[in-house]
C-alpha cells in the first residue's frame, strides 16, 4: 500500500512538471529573436502579446536582417568619387580621360556622369541607441536641420534605423523630414547591446530597394566596436557592400577617447585602407577591428569621429557636401572571377588633389551564389 502510495505521488508529480514544461515551452516558441517587423511590412500582434513599454516600433524579425539571394550578375559596377584640393575645395569638370581606375590591377574603361548632383538621395540615418549611446543624444539630437544638406530640396527621401542589440526601422522614406526630427529629439535610450552589423545589414537592404535612379547613402553613426550582432556575419556584411552600391559615410564616438578624423585636411581614410591588398580575410579583420570605417572605405564613404556638439555638426555637414559633390564613375569589369576585387582610382594629371573612392566590390556570376562562410567569431568586443 505504501508503495503505490508513492508511485502515485511521482506519478502527479510528474504530470504536472510535464504541464509546466509544456507551458513554459509555449512561452518560448511566441518569442522570436527578433519580434516584429518593419511599418512598411506590419503583421498583426498575436492577442497574448503584451504591448511595448516604449512608443519605438518593434525590432525587424530575423528573416528581413538575413541578407537575400543574389540573383544577378555583376555589370556596371558604380565608384563614386570624391576629388578634392586639400584646402577641402572640390575640383569640378573632371572628364573620363582624367581618370584612371585599376580593377584587381587590371585598367577599366571608365564612364563619368557630367553633373555632380544629378541624382535624387535615398538616405538611410543608421544611429545607435544601446550602450553609452545615451550621452551622445544631446548630439543625435542636432542632426534633424541637417539632414536636407544630403536630400537638396524636395529631391530626396530619407528613412531612420535605430539599434541595441536589435535593429529597429523606426522611419520608413519620407520627404518630410519633420517626424525624424521628432524622433531624435525624444530618442530612448536602448539596452548594453550595439549590433552594428545587424543594423548596417538591415538598413543596406533597405536601400537596395529604393528605386535605381537613386543615389543610396548610409550615414552610420555609432561606436567603432559591433556589440551584439547574432544575424548578419562579418563576412556577409563585406559581401552585401561590395555588392551595393551604396556610400556609407561613419561618424563614430568613443566610450573612453575619440580617434582622430581631420577630414578637411583630407585625413579621411575613405577609400584608402583596403587599396593595398583586400583579399576576403584582410577586410573581415579589418571589419572586427572598427566595422563603420571598414564599411566606409569598402564603399569610398569617409569616417570621423566626434567629441562635441559642434564637432558633430561639422561632421554632418562636410559628410553631406562632400555626398552630393562626388564624380559618379561606372564601369563594366573585363575580369568576372567571383568574390573580392580591388579598385583603385587615380588622376592621370597632377592637380594637387586627393581621391576618396571605394576600395573593392564583391563579383558575382553565379546565380546560386551564398555568402562565404563564417570564420568561428565574427566580431570581437571591444574593451
Amino acid at each position: 500500500m505504501r508503495t503505490e502510495t508513492i508511485l502515485l505521488s511521482i506519478a502527479g508529480n510528474t504530470s504536472r512538471l510535464l504541464l509546466f514544461v509544456a507551458a513554459i515551452s509555449t512561452v518560448c516558441a511566441a518569442q522570436e529573436p527578433f519580434p516584429g517587423e518593419p511599418p512598411s511590412q506590419q503583421q498583426p500582434a498575436p492577442a497574448q502579446q503584451a504591448a511595448p513599454a516604449v512608443t519605438l516600433p518593434p525590432p525587424v524579425t530575423a528573416d528581413q536582417l538575413a541578407p537575400p539571394t543574389i540573383r544577378v550578375n555583376t555589370s556596371v559596377v558604380l565608384v563614386p568619387t570624391l576629388v578634392e584640393k586639400s584646402s577641402g575645395a572640390v575640383i569640378y569638370g573632371l572628364q573620363p580621360k582624367d581618370f584612371t581606375l585599376l580593377d584587381n590591377g587590371v585598367p577599366q574603361s571608365v564612364h563619368v556622369d557630367e553633373e555632380l548632383d544629378s541624382s535624387p538621395v535615398s538616405l538611410v540615418i543608421c544611429m545607435e541607441r544601446g550602450r553609452d549611446a545615451a550621452l551622445e543624444f544631446d548630439k543625435f539630437a542636432r542632426l534633424g536641420p541637417l539632414l536636407e544638406l544630403f536630400t537638396g530640396e524636395d529631391r530626396g527621401e530619407v528613412a531612420l534605423v535605430v539599434f541595441d542589440s536589435k535593429p529597429v526601422y523606426l522611419e520608413g522614406f519620407q520627404k518630410d523630414t519633420a517626424y525624424i526630427q521628432h524622433d531624435l529629439q525624444q530618442l530612448p535610450p536602448g539596452d548594453g547591446g550595439a549590433a552594428i552589423l545587424d543594423a548596417a545589414g538591415f538598413s543596406i537592404g533597405l536601400l537596395e530597394g529604393r528605386p535605381p535612379d537613386h543615389r543610396r547613402v548610409l550615414l552610420l553613426i555609432s561606436e567603432s566596436r559591433d556589440h551584439g550582432s547574432r544575424v548578419v556575419t562579418i563576412p556577409e556584411l563585406v559581401q552585401r557592400i561590395g555588392i551595393s552600391n551604396t556610400l556609407v559615410l561613419s561618424l563614430t564616438f568613443s566610450p573612453a577617447v575619440a580617434e582622430l578624423a581631420d577630414w578637411g585636411k583630407g585625413n579621411t581614410n575613405g577609400g584608402t585602407e583596403l587599396n593595398i591588398m583586400a583579399p576576403l580575410t584582410m577586410a573581415i579583420n579589418a571589419m572586427r577591428r572598427n566595422t563603420p570605417k571598414t564599411l566606409a572605405s569598402m564603399s569610398g564613404g569617409e569616417y570621423g569621429s566626434f567629441n562635441t556638439e559642434k564637432a558633430f555638426v561639422n561632421r554632418v555637414a562636410e559628410a553631406a557636401s562632400h555626398a552630393r559633390n562626388r564624380y559618379l564613375l561606372s564601369f563594366r569589369p573585363t575580369d568576372l572571377t567571383p568574390g573580392l576585387h580591388t579598385i583603385k582610382v587615380s588622376l592621370t594629371e597632377n592637380y594637387g588633389a586627393h581621391i576618396v573612392a571605394r576600395a573593392s566590390y564583391w563579383a558575382v556570376n553565379d546565380a546560386s551564389a551564398s555568402p562565404p562562410a563564417a570564420p568561428a567569431q565574427t566580431a570581437q568586443p571591444g574593451p
